[in-house]
């Protein structure tokens, strides 16, 4: 598929991204945006997380190739790439055909038999709903993958989990950036944090006349109309959306204490993470942009590195200004503390060096948490403990709950979901 580049997108050059191990070109100069930080900046696809993913999985230090001495099973296959070829055509067949011949090929391998692929993990770059479709209608969207039996016993790592099943976990988007080295992440660290900010908060976006559910032009209407907003109007398509440009996008979000970030297409965006990366305060207005997707990334408590605003009362016309101004200089500071904290967390590091062992990257976070959830399920397994037995429709609900709740108990966010 990487050999086949040019037919990954029936719009974009995707052999340009998937250079330098799907980090993509190297960004020089940035208009400022990257000041001191000479090396470490690509122009990263949102979608080339398999490739980027895999690069970092060859350069494992603890890779075996005994399946009965492995924690877990990496399974390379590049479910983004491959179902990104066929999403706008009309051949279900086609979207279908090499996810169906792998669960058919690792039925049949001795360490899937072992525990039925319970321990076996992927990574497929896109949203959770490219790879559920339901029906077998040629207009219907995207793979069955995720719903296969073979892929609901595996572990599937994605952009944007579902929060209705179990069998998906979120993991960041790839940024622009990926440091070589400690020094040059400590140093965009240092940097971001003692910026100096001329506008309470920023927007990248654009309404969208045709979404009912959209808030996007309220946002862009609010924006506009006040004096300490700062308003990047995205196009869809072309070499003029200025919300393609990784510099663009991060010299915006350097400028601004607090950054917009309201569901886009789906609900969650690559610009949330942007946004840590700049040091802005992230303003999310649906839990499932964030706060129910990406907990082995982001601290339980959201209200520790960013603000909610619930969409509904924008479109009710809240004022986002008079809600931003509410929070004190105090508590911007230790937020900014705490987002600036997070760069490590939602960053993937350069696969061709690596930084230390003391500074832990989405990559080596992500890793981490699948051994560890597959060391639980074997220890279980070892001990005659039957597995926890979890609601597929309450998979949002888990991540949030406290000590002693259960998922069936009452939660502020129900409506949201049910």
């Amino acid at each position: 598929m990487v050999q086949s580049c040019d037919r990954l997108s029936p719009w974009t050059d995707m052999c340009r991204y998937t250079t330098n191990g799907g980090f993509g070109p190297l960004l020089r100069g940035g208009k400022g945006a990257f000041q001191g930080t000479g090396t470490g900046w690509y122009d990263t696809d949102e979608h080339a997380l398999d490739i980027i993913f895999h690069e970092r999985i060859k350069r494992y230090e603890c890779l075996t190739d005994d399946p009965a001495l492995a924690a877990a099973v990496f399974v390379p296959f590049y479910a983004g790439l491959d179902v990104a070829r066929h999403l706008w055509g009309n051949n279900v067949s086609a979207r279908d055909e090499l996810a169906l011949d792998l669960a058919g090929l690792l039925a049949k391998r001795p360490e899937w038999r072992a525990m039925g692929g319970r321990d076996h993990f992927f990574v497929a770059g896109r949203t959770t709903w490219d790879f559920r479709r339901k029906a077998d209608g040629q207009s219907e969207w995207g793979s069955k993958l995720l719903n296969l039996p073979a892929a609901k016993n595996m572990t599937a790592l994605v952009v944007e989990a579902s929060p209705w099943h179990l069998n998906d976990v979120a993991i960041p988007y790839p940024t622009a950036f990926h440091p070589a080295s400690d020094e040059d992440l400590f140093f965009w660290q240092d940097r971001v944090r003692a910026l100096n900010r001329t506008y309470l908060f920023s927007f990248a976006g654009m309404a969208r006349p045709g979404d009912a559910k959209s808030i996007e032009g309220h946002l862009v209407d609010q924006c506009k109309a006040s004096p300490v907003c700062s308003l990047m109007e995205c196009s869809t398509t072309g070499p003029d959306n200025k919300c393609e440009s990784p510099a663009t996008v991060m010299k915006l979000f350097q400028s601004s204490t607090f950054c917009l970030l309201p569901p886009g297409g789906t609900d969650t965006r690559r610009p949330a993470f942007d946004a840590v990366l700049a040091g802005c305060i992230p303003v999310f207005f649906h839990p499932s942009s964030a706060y129910v997707q990406y907990s082995w990334f982001l601290p339980k408590s959201h209200t520790e590195y960013s603000v909610y605003i619930p969409e509904e009362d924008v479109r009710k016309n809240a004022s986002v200004e008079e809600r931003l101004r509410k929070v004190s200089p105090e508590m911007v500071r230790t937020m900014r503390d705490t987002v600036v904290g997070l760069i490590p967390s939602v960053t993937y590091g350069d696969a061709t060096s690596r930084l230390e062992t003391t500074v832990k990257d989405a990559f080596d976070i992500a890793v981490a948490a699948v051994i560890n959830k597959v060391t639980k399920l074997r220890r279980g397994i070892a001990e005659g403990r039957p597995e926890e037995e979890k609601l597929e429709r309450y998979s949002w609900k888990y991540p949030l709950l406290a000590e002693g709740q259960k998922p069936e108990d009452p939660h502020e966010w129900d409506p949201l979901f049910n």
